[in-house]
């Protein structure tokens, strides 16, 4: 067999663009902007300027020369064509396609010449094509005025409420000759369980029907099967594997498996691992052993997918698993990720969800679509079997409730809205080819169709009266099984609004902003529990604390409600663009002020008040023993009220411990505040909202150092000074810091370390707008 990659010599034109040089893989988008043909689509008001891109033909064309070689057939294989594409080689037409989730193959060794040869894909506008399919089959309602349920393509490049409309168009996977002789390796779907059992899966394409022998090896084993058709299984029992775990349950051993037909070899790693799904509570269980799941919504990285480096991937990742998260949900406005993605999950024992990328509308089951969404489903099931991280196939995000709520019925009239897909397609062609993995039909949903989708006893829910209508505190109304979506907005950080911002001086109105009334929902969010912005500086710090509080209350809500509630998963981890979202990592890979605030509610061990209680989470497998400090003390840390109260939290589990009375209520609500603190843990909750309370003036010493990596700024309080953070990027855009949001009491001190290459102004670092408390006094 040999490969050979055609990812040189492309050019990309239409009607009204000459040639110019393109990148494969990649897109028109990126093509367009590194040849300086537009202005940058993710700054300022461009997104809308270049709507134009997604409704042109664009045509991709590159020559190569070829030799015959021994070999019987040569394959043209397409990784991935973004969407809606005709493909010829030497002027005939070879394949046309429609779908950006699958790849294809066609035979063209009868087309090739000896010498120069021309391939050529052309591009419709997916627009065009998503049109053509509703004219035929009917409207269908949704969550946005865009076509996206009528063409088999990245929902979310159509726009969202966190994502620009830029409808792309392009080569975006790589693209290939394959020539090979008497069978190819078409596929191996290898199916591991704990006890060591594989069951490898093996399908091949021939064209001699002689006997074929296949062998696998895994940790030292070996076996073989003889194929007389086109498909077989080798199995294989490894003596007591050590198991795969996600991470904080126990390490991530994984096995090479080599699979081998003739000279051909596939080469993958496996791990060892049992999922059971508890259906009623949405309980993920690994291994016999339950796992609260400390979760975030994974979206597409970037609009235009070629630029997500596996280098990009493994920084995403490595946030979220500072974070404390051992959960990604990828979110089915997007796509099944790349091999990348799933090898990284594998590697740091984060469990991943899968949805099948339908999203927030109805979706017509006729055809071609059904064609083409069994194609796609078929080959990622087969695809990502072999990882233990995936754990969850999930139908779809929010079309269940969409038809049960939303008022999608009256609008159908009877039309096909996507039940076909995800109460039978989809789960028969999981249990067909990946029987190891639970399958659930949407999200949020409550375990059967009658039953309404997002009822908090039972199943998934998703949250979102919280940060449409009601202050956050209304998530201490819920008592939910497990939250699948939550989540609060707050800007991005300060150097990726001035990145993506020509405005002087920036404004709230510089942040792209794409939710419905997001500008005023974010200022009526702060409720009592924060002042009123002045200023955009205030804005900006205001609104990033508010979300960083916000979603700390919810989890630490859900999180004290274990074992009822097994999981929560927070919207969003990333985003795709420069945006104010309710991502916790922005657009240019900045972490929010929430990313830390994450940190501290996803920490192994929580301590929590609530309701006159101090819950203290246990997410280990080791007790939690001590004596647990609560002091009542005035603004000027002067102790109050004093209580040690023995504690002994076992394993995966959470001790609710009342409040003694003495430390319980406040005599002045406006001048006290509370600590708890275990073994190293500890906490500041004031008894009444930051504006009620009677700070004084922020007092306080602050100096910087040079340190081999940047800088280390050491703030020591001579008052109480409230959420304390650190903005170094308005310094240095590639400046970050290690911790934010930091309560000090008169006496105590804070160490941040700054990570920058620049030399910086260290005066700068320790005074506004870069040194931010609620309680400042001077503003210079």
């Amino acid at each position: 067999m040999k490969y050979r990659p055609l990812h040189s010599g492309w050019t990309l034109s239409s009607e009204d663009l000459a040639e110019i040089p393109a990148s494969v893989p990649g897109c028109v988008h990126t093509d367009l902007l590194a040849a300086g043909a537009i202005e940058d689509p993710y700054l300022d008001g461009n997104e809308h300027r270049l709507a134009w891109i997604g409704r042109t033909e664009w045509t991709y064309r590159t020559a190569f020369t070829w030799s015959p070689d021994e070999h019987e057939r040569t394959d043209l294989v397409c990784e991935g064509l973004d969407t809606v594409a005709a493909i010829t080689l030497n002027g005939v037409l070879i394949g046309e396609t429609a779908n950006q989730h699958r790849s294809y193959r066609f035979p063209v060794r009868h087309l090739l010449r000896e010498g120069a040869n021309e391939l050529v894909v052309r591009f419709s506008s997916a627009y065009d094509y998503a049109a053509k399919l509703r004219a035929a089959l009917g409207e269908r309602p949704g969550a946005y005025d865009e076509p996206y349920p009528f063409v088999r393509k990245m929902a979310c490049n159509f726009g969202w409420d966190w994502g620009p409309t830029l409808v792309t168009a392009g080569i975006w996977r790589p693209i290939g000759l394959e020539s090979w002789s008497g069978a190819r390796l078409a596929g191996v779907r290898p199916l591991a369980r704990a006890d060591g059992r594989v069951e490898v899966h093996v399908r091949v394409e021939r064209t001699t029907e002689q006997p074929l022998t296949v062998t696998a090896e895994l940790a030292g084993v070996t076996a073989e099967h003889r194929l007389d058709g086109r498909a077989g299984v080798v199995e294989l029992r490894v003596p007591e594997p050590s198991l795969w775990w996600p991470r904080g349950y126990g390490e991530q051993p994984l096995y090479d498996l080599t699979v081998r037909l003739g000279e051909q070899e596939w080469r993958g790693r496996i791990g060892f691992r049992d999922v059971e799904l508890d259906r009623e509570a949405f309980k993920l269980v690994i291994n016999g052993v339950p796992v609260f799941a400390r979760g975030v919504n994974w979206i597409p990285d970037d609009c235009f997918p070629s630029r997500v480096t596996g280098e990009r991937l493994a920084e995403r990742f490595a946030q979220a698993t500072a974070a404390g998260v051992n959960l990604l949900r990828v979110w089915g406005g997007g796509l099944y990720e790349s091999e990348d993605f799933y090898r990284l999950a594998d590697e740091l024992g984060l469990l991943v969800w899968q949805d099948f990328p339908f999203a927030c509308a109805a979706y017509p089951e006729e055809e071609p679509l059904r064609s083409e969404v069994e194609a796609e489903a078929r080959q990622h099931v087969a695809r990502l079997a072999a990882h233990p991280s995936l754990v969850v196939w999930c139908g779809n995000n929010e079309n269940l409730e969409g038809h049960a709520d939303w008022g999608w019925q009256e609008k159908l009239a009877g039309r096909s809205w996507g039940a076909g897909f995800y109460h039978d397609l989809l789960p028969s062609i999981v249990a067909e080819l990946d029987p190891t993995r639970p399958y659930w039909p949407g999200s949020p949903y409550s375990g059967a169709p009658g039953l309404p989708p997002n009822d908090p006893s039972r199943g998934t829910i998703h949250i979102w009266d919280v940060w449409n209508r009601e202050d956050y505190r209304r998530y201490a109304a819920y008592r939910p099984r497990f939250v699948a979506e939550f989540g609060f907005q707050g800007p991005p950080a300060y150097a990726t609004l001035r990145r993506a911002s020509s405005d002087e001086p920036l404004t709230p109105d510089s942040s792209h902003q794409k939710a419905i009334d997001g500008q005023a929902k974010l200022l009526r969010g702060l409720g009592d529990h924060l002042p009123r912005p002045e200023t955009f500086d205030d804005w900006h710090y205001l609104t990033q604390l508010n979300q960083a509080r916000a979603m700390a209350f919810g989890i630490e809500r859900f999180r004290a409600l274990m074992p009822h509630c097994m999981g929560t998963i927070v919207w969003q981890l990333n985003d795709c663009w420069p945006v104010t979202s309710w991502s916790a990592v922005d657009g240019d890979g900045r972490r929010k002020p929430l990313w830390y605030a994450l940190r501290r509610a996803y920490a192994d061990r929580l301590i929590t008040v609530q309701d006159g209680e101090a819950a203290l989470v246990n997410d280990t497998g080791e007790p939690w023993t001590g004596e647990l400090r609560l002091e009542r003390r005035g603004l000027d840390g002067r102790p109050l009220a004093k209580e040690v109260v023995a504690v002994h939290a076992a394993p995966r589990s959470v001790l609710r411990v009342a409040l003694p009375p003495s430390v319980a209520e406040p005599d002045d609500p406006a001048r006290e505040l509370l600590t708890a603190r275990l073994d190293g843990t500890g906490i500041v909750r004031c008894y009444a909202e930051d504006p009620a309370v009677a700070y004084p003036p922020a007092a306080y010493d602050a100096h910087a150092e040079r340190t081999p990596d940047g800088y280390r700024v050491t703030v020591t309080a001579s008052s109480v000074l409230r959420e304390l953070a650190l903005f170094p990027d308005r310094l240095d855009p590639a400046a970050s810091v290690d911790d934010q949001l930091v309560t000090l009491l008169p006496g105590e001190s804070a160490v941040f370390e700054v990570s920058t290459g620049r030399e910086l102004d260290p005066g700068a670092l320790t005074r506004f707008p870069v040194l931010r408390c609620l309680n400042e006094e001077v503003r210079s």
